[in-house]
């Protein structure tokens, strides 16, 4: 029996960045992903996403966006650096527990969180649904985020994570990461490169796999010309992440392949095989 009922698409709001950041470009610009001395014209907007699994374990929240805050001090929450590089913007109602309080819930009713991974845009929101009975991330991702400073730990300050060390499990560029529940309803797939402990989530529905591919690529462009995000950890696992979603996307039972930032992806509503707007 199907145990995935319906996933919900929200977005947190958007982002504005170098389009280079999220496409890698060849130039002689050292660091063109971080739009130093680069013309307006290669800024674009990208929402930022976050994913409501309704499982008959319970709801299960993939990522949590951006945090208020954004919204009053946006150089004091992300920090003076990042702040030159990319903008935030979250209308009143698109943070995380506001848009779960639309649906009935609250950060109590979540089974679990999952962080895809540690980046600004991905883990703002945390503690506005820190009250989940689970926060889980993968124990490569916190060891990336204590020694590089492209991280914000204030972020997560004082929040339990329930982290991991990825295992052998039946999908992914390297086989490994966890099986959620125990269950093979949802996979939390190792797929390094943009960071070192990146997870994308493998859901299953009643017609197959929905695969949450987070920031492996920002777009469906991404893996139909493999370009690479801009900012990577690793390039090499990074088109090995970026070529099994590829690959992914022409299996018999993959029914989706969604990018955390593709602009083509609208707020919506998974159930079975009907989309629902």
């Amino acid at each position: 029996m199907n145990v995935i009922s319906r996933i919900h698409f929200l977005q947190t709001g958007s982002v504005k960045i170098d389009r280079a950041l999220a496409y890698r470009e060849r130039t002689f610009h050292p660091m063109p992903y971080t739009g130093w001395m680069r013309p307006a014209s290669t800024r674009i907007t990208v929402p930022v996403s976050a994913y409501l699994i309704e499982h008959s374990h319970g709801p299960v929240l993939i990522d949590t966006g951006w945090h208020s805050d954004i919204r009053k001090d946006q150089r004091r929450h992300l920090g003076f650096l990042a702040s030159t590089m990319f903008q935030g913007s979250l209308p009143e109602g698109a943070a995380i527990h506001e848009q779960l309080a639309k649906i009935g819930l609250s950060e109590l009713d979540l089974e679990a969180i999952v962080l895809t991974h540690l980046h600004a845009d991905h883990v703002s929101g945390l503690k506005h649904v820190a009250g989940a009975k689970r926060i889980i991330v993968s124990e490569l991702e916190i060891e990336a985020a204590q020694r590089s400073p492209g991280y914000t730990q204030t972020m997560w300050e004082g929040v339990k994570f329930d982290s991991f060390r990825p295992n052998s499990i039946p999908f992914g560029p390297y086989g490994l990461g966890l099986d959620l529940f125990g269950d093979e309803s949802i996979f939390l797939v190792h797929t390094p490169g943009h960071s070192r402990g990146q997870l994308s989530v493998l859901a299953k529905m009643s017609g197959g796999w929905v695969l949450l591919a987070s920031d492996v690529g920002y777009s469906s462009r991404s893996w139909r010309e493999m370009i690479l995000p801009g900012v990577a950890d690793n390039r090499e696992e990074a088109a090995c992440s970026l070529r099994w979603v590829r690959d992914f996307t022409y299996s018999a039972d993959c029914l989706g392949v969604y990018a955390n930032h593709d602009p083509d992806i609208l707020p919506m509503i998974l159930e079975d095989e009907a989309l629902v707007i």
